[in-house]
């Protein structure tokens, strides 16, 4: 069997020779693979290509595909996939929280028939702000997702070739990796592991990249933030129809009635103003996102390949060999 693992690299050059280490490790004790490493360098500045060219040069099963900036972990790993040309492609992040030695496991499970292997993080050791962040996504994603995504999956899992060749084709240019791995279906399973510390360096992703994600991930697959604003419009407008016609009863009957204070009228005021804002911003997140997809720009540009043919372009129909 052919066996590729794809591995996005962002200023690693502190990880990436335990890295390689432990990948070449781990996919040695897969039984009868012809292994192969794609690193997709994502616009690092530090040391990262260096570093793999020369890994490169000692092992050839290393190769490299450099883009021409820093386009994200996403549009990294799918360029990834992109070049891959294996039965089997396993992903997995740069930092080593993600154990290579599960690589194997991920295999077998993939021998004995699921096509879209999953793993899920029994256990992890983020902390502070980052892990109550990671806890919240996962809740609202859960809830807000017009389908079921297992919660604590990240990049780190196997594709088939079937399902890689399918992923391939999906031409959305804001993507949430993980949802669209599990939307394209097949048979799946899950392998549950031990999320682990960074092995060195702090993390690359900015809290402000994060929340980027995080709403990538929730407006790309659920409308259900459109359909919750609109319930909320009903409601709000009943409520007020309700007592409109309260206080116009009252008056028709003779009833006396206190008119309405300033502190009141300021109350409805901001609150109505506040939901028809926040109705508007979640438009705007809507359309912002078509507007991406309308200009139909790359998801990247490869400024240089290592030991890799070009691939077929993210999006379009599978490249099938002569």
């Amino acid at each position: 069997m052919k066996l590729a693992v794809v591995v996005p690299i962002y200023n690693e050059e502190d990880n990436l020779p335990e890295l390689s280490r432990r990948l070449a490790d781990a996919c040695g004790k897969v039984e009868g693979a012809e292994w192969q490493v794609i690193y997709v360098d994502d616009g690092s500045a530090d040391k990262s290509v260096e570093l793999i060219v020369e890994q490169r040069r000692a092992d050839p099963r290393f190769t490299l595909v450099q883009l021409s900036r820093n386009f994200g972990p996403y549009p990294a790993l799918s360029a990834g996939l992109a070049h891959a040309d294996a039965d089997a492609v396993v992903t997995i992040d740069g930092d080593l929280q993600d154990p290579p030695e599960v690589i194997p496991d991920l295999v077998a499970c993939w021998r004995s028939g699921g096509q879209v292997v999953l793993a899920a993080r029994r256990s992890r050791r983020d902390r502070g702000l980052r892990r109550i962040g990671t806890w919240a996504f996962h809740r609202a994603f859960g809830l807000l997702n017009d389908f079921s995504v297992p919660a604590n999956t990240g990049i780190f899992g196997l594709l088939d070739r079937q399902a890689v060749e399918e992923f391939n084709r999906l031409p959305e240019r804001n993507r949430y990796v993980p949802g669209l791995r599990y939307w394209i279906g097949f048979d799946r399973r899950v392998v549950y592991y031990d999320r682990l510390d960074r092995a060195h360096g702090a993390p690359k992703q900015s809290l402000r990249r994060l929340v980027h994600l995080a709403l990538d991930s929730i407006f790309s697959f659920s409308y259900k933030p459109l359909k919750l604003m609109t319930v909320a419009g009903v409601v709000i407008s009943s409520a007020g129809f309700v007592i409109g016609v309260w206080y116009i009863f009252k008056r028709l009957l003779g009833y006396e009635t206190a008119p309405l204070g300033f502190t009141t009228l300021v109350t409805l005021v901001a609150f109505l103003g506040g939901i028809q804002l926040i109705a508007i911003g979640l438009l705007g997140q809507y359309l912002g996102r078509i507007y991406d997809e309308v200009k139909q720009r790359p998801l990247y540009i490869v400024r240089r390949r290592e030991g890799l043919a070009p691939s077929h372009d993210v999006g379009q129909e599978p490249h099938v060999a002569p």
